[in-house]
C-alpha cells in the first residue's frame, strides 16, 4: 500500500506541529515554569528516594522526609539570597554609574592614542553594566518563582508518589512488558545519573566560588556563588555568563588587580570541576554538540524566559536520552551529541 502523505508533506506536517506545540508552550510559560522546575527537583530527589527505601522506609515516611530537606533547605536558601538580591538590585545603579565611568575612562585614553571612537557609538557597543543587569534579572526572575513554592512542593510530593506505582501501572498498560520497562529503566537511569552528578558539581562550584569571592573581598559572594550552581547547568557558556558580573563587580569595587584574581579563580574552578572532576565522574555518553548546546540556550530562554536558559541543557539533555533509548528514534540522538561516546541501541526483540 503506497504511503498517505510524501517525505516532504510528512516533513512540513511535522514542522506544523512543532511550531503549534512550541506556541503552546510559550503561552502556557506561567504553568509550565513551575512544573519544570517541580520535575527537575523531583529528578534529582529520586536517587535518594530509591536510597531510602532500599535502607527499608515506607514510601510515605521516604517523601516526608525528602520534602521535609527540601523546605530546611529552601527556607535558609530564601532567606539569605531574597534579602541579598533586594540590596544587590538597590545597589546596582550606583555599580552600573562606576562601570560607565570606567568605559569611558578606557574611550578616552584610546582616543588620547590615536583611535577616536565617537562616546555614543563606544557606549552602545561597550555596555558592560548591561551584565550586572542581566545577573540582577535572572536572579530576581529565579526569586519570583519562590511565590509559587506552594505549588512546586506540592506537584514534587505528587511526582515522587506516583514514580513508586509508575512501574505497576506500566506492567499493566503494556503488552510487551519486559522490553518497555528496559527502555524506561535505561531512560530513567542515565536522566537521573546525569541530574544527580550535574547538580553535586553544581553546588561545588558555587560554594568555591562563594569561598573565593568572600576571601577577595567581592560584595554578594551568595549570589555569585548561586549564579554559577544556576549557570552551571548550561556547559562552556554557562561558567563565562557566571563568572562576567563577579569580575566586573570586583572592578569597580577592588580593582584591577582583584579583578585578575577573580577571573583567575572562575578559571581555576571552572577547568578543575568542568574539565577534570565531571568527565570521570559523569563520563562520555552523555555529551550534546556545542551548537546544540547554543541552540538550546537560545530556544528556551526563548519559549520559557530566564528559568528556561537555566533549564535548557537539562531539558535538552532529557530528550537525547529518551531519543537515544528508542531505535526507531536513535539516530536523532546521535545527531544531537558530539559524536564520540554514544551507546548503541538495544535491538528490537
Amino acid at each position: 500500500m503506497p504511503p498517505l502523505f510524501s517525505p516532504i508533506a510528512r516533513f512540513l506536517l511535522l514542522m506544523a506541529a512543532f511550531i503549534v506545540v512550541v506556541a503552546g508552550m510559550r503561552a502556557a510559560e506561567s504553568i509550565l515554569v513551575p512544573f519544570l522546575l517541580s520535575l527537575f527537583i523531583a529528578v534529582v530527589c529520586s536517587p535518594l528516594l530509591s536510597g531510602l527505601k532500599r535502607y527499608g522506609l515506607p514510601n510515605g515516611l521516604a517523601i516526608l522526609l525528602i520534602i521535609a530537606i527540601i523546605v530546611v533547605g529552601g527556607v535558609l536558601v530564601g532567606a539569605v539570597v531574597g534579602s541579598s538580591i533586594n540590596s544587590f538590585r538597590g545597589d546596582l545603579p550606583e555599580y552600573q554609574q562606576r562601570l560607565l565611568s570606567l568605559s569611558d575612562a578606557l574611550q578616552q585614553k584610546l582616543t588620547l592614542i590615536g583611535l577616536n571612537i565617537d562616546p555614543a557609538q563606544w557606549r552602545e557597543i561597550f555596555n558592560p553594566s548591561a551584565a550586572l543587569s542581566f545577573a540582577g534579572n535572572t536572579l530576581a526572575s529565579f526569586g519570583n518563582l519562590m511565590t509559587d513554592a506552594f505549588l512546586i512542593l506540592l506537584t514534587v510530593i505528587f511526582i515522587l508518589a506516583e514514580e513508586v506505582q509508575f512501574t505497576d501501572k506500566l506492567r499493566h498498560a503494556s503488552s510487551d512488558i519486559d522490553q518497555a520497562l528496559d527502555a524506561l529503566h535505561r531512560f530513567t537511569k542515565s536522566v537521573n545519573q546525569y541530574m544527580a552528578i550535574k547538580t553535586g558539581l553544581s553546588l561545588l562550584t558555587g560554594l568555591l566560588v562563594i569561598s573565593v569571592l568572600w576571601v577577595l573581598g567581592v560584595d554578594y559572594p551568595v549570589l555569585w556563588g548561586l549564579l554559577a550552581f544556576l549557570l552551571n547547568f548550561v556547559p562552556t557558556l554557562g561558567s563565562i555568563l557566571a563568572a562576567i558580573p563577579a569580575v566586573l563587580l570586583a572592578l569597580v569595587q577592588l580593582g584591577v588587580s582583584d579583578a585578575l584574581m577573580t577571573a583567575a579563580a572562575f578559571v581555576v574552578i571552572n577547568v578543575v570541576v568542568g574539565n577534570v572532576m565531571e568527565p570521570r565522574m559523569m563520563g562520555k555518553g552523555l555529551d550534546l554538540s556545542a551548537l546544540v548546546v547554543f541552540l538550546s540556550l537560545v530556544f528556551w530562554g526563548w519559549v520559557l524566559g530566564p528559568v528556561g536558559m537555566l533549564l535548557s541543557v537539562p531539558l535538552t539533555m532529557t530528550v537525547k536520552i529518551a531519543l537515544e533509548n528508542f531505535p526507531d528514534t536513535y539516530w536523532v540522538g546521535v545527531m544531537l551529541g558530539s559524536g564520540s561516546g554514544v551507546n548503541e541501541p538495544k535491538a528490537k526483540t
